[in-house]
């Protein structure tokens, strides 16, 4: 016992207790470091003090380590007590009183600032250049262009239109997406006078669905052609509202089909049984899964952003193409920043800019 008393006593001759703030944080945490160079001790425990009161917070499992001690308060101030057991001896250690300190910035964060200041800039930048009235090159897109054709053909063939805006709530983006192109589809079926027909299978969609068709009726002067009964909630299963849909196109015969929005297991069924009628199809989904099923079977496929590029594609607004251009801009940046530092990658040269 009195040999190991004196491997112990030798052993915490040094800094065996040490408080630190944690850098850029809300204030609430502090980093508690302890070094016992000997394993001659039984157990060893620490204890926050808060005035009057101790707190036991952590068990010592290696003889040296470190650990965060979080919750607390940047206007408290917090004492530690270190005590380490070895058969009948006992040796305790305290530290200071010593408060968090709540940052102001993230500093860690700081090459995101650079990148949203950047960004930010080009928007900026698109943005005037749209208000001046300058015209901007916006890549073709062979699905939207052919949205008046395939109008047209609905018209000229007396059939309706049929449009799915995907199976999925209204807190999915492309669900919005798919309610802005169809509310340019509807303006342009009632210029021609065709007829849309619109199943729904979330009620909220079905409700917003509804005012946007009315709304794009009102829009070009015709809100005679406006008919409750052709935007209609099928039903929420997912296979019965495919069975229904696919009925539809059978039984109403349409002309185009449209498929807009998150699809899922029952793509393929829509889009076989729309291919089947002699149907022109139109789809768009972010749904990398669905993407092939509606490759193989409809004319035209929208693949991921080009479905949330439509609303700017097809309204022309000059605010809403100089977002689209801002952000394309953004992604060349950062495909030439990712490009140039594989580069100098490969002679050895290793960058890190803290963002990727």
């Amino acid at each position: 016992m009195v040999l190991k008393l004196i491997l112990l006593l030798f052993a915490l001759k040094g800094e065996v207790l040490n408080i630190k703030d944690v850098p850029n944080d809300d204030g609430s945490k502090l980093r508690i470091e302890y070094a016992i160079p000997f394993a001659v001790f039984d157990s060893a425990f620490i204890y926050r003090i808060e005035g009057k009161k101790s707190v036991k917070i952590d068990r010592l499992i290696h003889n040296e380590g470190a650990f965060i001690d979080d919750g607390l308060s940047y206007k408290g101030h917090y004492k530690y007590k270190l005590v380490i057991y070895s058969d009948t001896l006992q040796k305790v250690f305290e530290s200071g009183l010593v408060s968090p300190k709540a940052s102001w910035f993230d500093t860690s964060q700081f090459p995101l600032f650079l990148v949203v200041l950047l960004y930010t800039g080009l928007l900026l930048f698109y943005i005037q250049h749209a208000r001046s009235g300058k015209s901007m090159y916006l890549r073709p897109i062979a699905g939207l262009q052919a949205l008046d054709e395939a109008v047209g053909r609905a018209t000229e063939m007396g059939r309706p239109i049929l449009y799915v805006p995907g199976l999925s709530s209204l807190s999915d983006v492309a669900t919005i997406a798919a309610l802005n192109i169809l509310s340019h589809i509807t303006k342009k079926a009632g210029e021609y006078e065709t007829k849309i027909l619109v199943p729904v299978r979330d009620p909220i969609v079905y409700t917003i669905a509804r005012e946007i068709v009315k709304e794009s009726y009102y829009s070009i002067g015709r809100p005679d052609l406006y008919s409750e009964d052709d935007v209609f909630f099928a039903t929420d299963s997912q296979f019965g509202y495919a069975a229904h849909v696919s009925g539809t196109m059978i039984r109403e015969k349409t002309a185009t089909n449209f498929f807009m929005g998150m699809f899922y297991a029952e793509s393929l069924i829509l889009s076989e049984t729309g291919a089947s009628t002699g149907a022109i199809q139109i789809a768009g989904t972010d749904a990398v899964t669905q993407l092939p099923f509606f490759i193989v079977t409809c004319d035209y496929t929208l693949m991921g952003e080009e479905l949330y590029a439509a609303s700017a594609y097809l309204s022309k607004d000059p605010m809403l193409t100089a977002t689209l251009k801002g952000q394309d801009a953004m992604k060349l940046i950062i495909l030439l920043v990712v490009g140039i530092l594989s580069v100098l990658n490969l002679f050895g040269i290793h960058i890190t800019l803290g963002l990727f």
